[in-house]
């Protein structure tokens, strides 16, 4: 069906950047929306910007102006653009998928990727 594959978290200072990178593989036609959320310690896991087929983003508030999520079509790979990181971004991060196949909707997501951002 589809496969995501995240990739570019690691270490970074408060006021750092980093990006992220989400491969799709699959049946990429049928993907209807892609998106990033987080999962921090001991919290439960939230939205943080999502991007539809046809290119419309949505944010979470916290992250509005911030963080920007885009994607290369010729790359089938959504991305992450995370700038002014503080330490409450400290998360794992998912990349998934919402997709339509044969009448049926679903979801896929990816292994995750640690964030980290020393203050």
């Amino acid at each position: 069906q589809v496969q995501l594959a995240e990739s570019g978290g690691g270490l970074v200072q408060a006021g750092g950047s980093l990006r992220l990178a989400c491969a799709a593989s699959g049946i990429i036609s049928s993907i209807r929306v892609m998106g990033w959320y987080r999962q921090g310690p001991g919290n439960q896991r939230e939205l943080v910007a999502s991007i539809t087929s046809g290119g419309t983003t949505n944010y979470a508030d916290s992250m509005q102006g911030r963080f920007t999520i885009s994607r290369d079509n010729a790359k089938n790979t959504v991305y992450l653009q995370m700038n002014s990181l503080k330490p409450e971004d400290t998360a794992v991060y998912y990349c998934n998928a919402d997709f339509y196949i044969g009448g049926s909707s679903g979801r896929t997501w990816g292994q995750g990727t640690q964030v980290t951002v020393s203050s």
